[in-house]
C-alpha cells in the first residue's frame, strides 16, 4: 500500500501573486484522465495515500441509492453535496428525513451555522442557532438514514464503521478505485472516510461520471442518473457564489470539493481532474481543475477564462485589486 503524502513529492499547482510578487505557493498533486481513463498528466505523487473527505460523497451517495433509498432530482443532488445551508437546502434535506419518518434529531452530524452569508445573517437577525441540518453535509447524512430505513437497518448507530451501510459504502469504494482500503478515519460531519491514493480517487470519479443511465448494470444506471441531477441543479451542491455551483452552471462539468485541499472535476466529455493540495487550502483548487481541463482540451479556453472571472481568485490590497491567485502552469 503507498505511504501518506510527503513534502518532497509535492509539485506546484498555485501561486498567489501580490503587486507582481509571487507571496504564496501551493503545492501538491494532480492527475488528469483522459475521457477512456487513460493516465493524460501527472504532478507529484497521485499513487499517495489521500482522505478524499467530501469528494467521497458521490460513492456514498450510490451507496444509499444501490440499497434501495428513494432518491431522485434535487433530494439526491444533496445526497452528494457540500451546501451551504440555505432555507432552499434545508427544506430538501428536511423533505428526505420526512420521507424516512425521521427528524433533523436524527442527524448524526455536528450543529454548525449556514456558510451562505446572507442566510447566516438573516438567522442571527431572528436569534436563530446553528442547527444539524444546516450542515453543509446533512444531505448526505439524510439520505443514509432514508438508506437504513429503506434497508431495515439501524439508524441510531448508521455511522458506525461496522453499520452495514458503512461496510457498503466501503465496499463500493474499493470496487470504483480498484483497491482494498487500509485506513478508516472520521471525516469532519463524523461519517467515516476512506484512504485511497488520488490516482484511485480520479478513476472513482471518472466512473462515476461517465455512467449511462441507460447502462443494462444498476450501478451505471444510478452512476448516470446522480451526475444528472447535480448538472441539472447545481445550486444543490454548493450554493450561491460557491466554485462548484459557478462552475457546473457555466461550464456544464461534474464538480466536487473536498476540506483539505481535495477536488474532482470531470468535463462533458469525459476528462477527469483529481487535485490534492498538500498545505490543505481550497482557494486554488477550481482554478487548476479548470486549467489543467483547458490544457487537455476538454474546455474552451475563452469559456475558462470568463468562469475563473467569476470565481474567488482575486488578492486585494486598500480596497482594490493588486494580484490574484492563479494556476502555476
Amino acid at each position: 500500500m503507498s505511504q501518506t503524502f510527503a513534502a518532497t513529492a509535492a509539485a506546484e499547482l498555485a501561486v498567489i501573486e501580490r503587486s507582481g510578487f509571487v507571496e504564496s505557493r501551493h503545492t501538491g498533486s494532480a492527475i488528469v484522465l483522459a475521457p477512456d481513463g487513460e493516465v493524460m498528466r501527472e504532478y507529484g505523487d497521485p499513487s499517495a495515500l489521500i482522505l478524499p473527505r467530501s469528494t467521497m460523497k458521490p460513492i456514498q451517495a450510490l451507496t444509499c441509492l444501490g440499497v434501495g433509498a428513494p432518491l431522485e432530482g434535487e433530494r439526491l443532488a444533496l445526497a452528494t453535496a457540500s451546501h451551504s445551508g440555505t432555507d432552499r437546502h434545508v427544506a430538501v434535506v428536511r423533505d428526505i428525513l420526512a420521507s424516512a419518518e425521521l427528524t433533523e434529531d436524527d442527524l448524526g452530524c455536528p450543529a454548525a451555522w449556514p456558510s451562505d452569508s446572507a442566510t447566516r445573517d438573516e438567522m442571527l437577525r431572528d436569534h436563530g442557532q446553528p442547527s444539524r441540518v444546516r450542515m453543509n453535509c446533512s444531505g448526505k447524512h439524510a439520505a443514509m438514514l432514508l438508506a437504513c430505513r429503506t434497508a431495515g437497518w439501524d439508524t441510531a448507530s448508521y455511522l458506525d464503521p461496522a453499520h452495514p451501510l458503512q461496510v457498503q459504502v466501503r465496499e463500493l469504494a474499493e470496487r470504483l478505485t480498484g483497491a482494498k482500503v487500509g485506513t478508516t478515519a472520521i471525516d469532519g460531519c463524523g461519517a467515516p472516510v476512506f484512504a485511497m491514493t488520488l490516482a484511485g480517487l480520479a478513476k472513482a470519479i471518472h466512473r462515476i461520471a461517465t455512467s449511462s443511465m441507460t447502462s443494462p448494470f444498476a450501478l451505471h444506471r444510478n452512476a448516470g442518473t446522480l451526475v444528472r441531477a447535480v448538472r441539472a441543479d447545481p445550486w444543490t451542491i454548493a450554493g450561491p457564489g460557491q466554485p462548484d455551483t459557478i462552475v457546473i452552471e457555466r461550464l456544464g462539468v461534474f464538480s466536487k470539493v473536498g476540506a483539505e485541499g481535495v477536488q474532482v472535476m470531470v468535463a462533458p466529455n469525459g476528462t477527469t481532474v483529481a487535485i490534492k493540495m498538500l498545505d490543505g487550502s481550497s482557494r486554488a483548487t477550481t482554478a487548476v481543475a479548470l486549467r489543467l481541463l483547458e490544457l487537455a482540451g476538454a474546455l474552451d479556453s475563452a469559456d475558462v477564462a470568463d468562469t475563473m472571472s467569476q470565481l474567488p481568485l482575486t488578492v486585494t490590497g486598500g480596497g482594490r485589486d493588486v494580484g490574484a491567485i492563479r494556476p502555476a502552469f
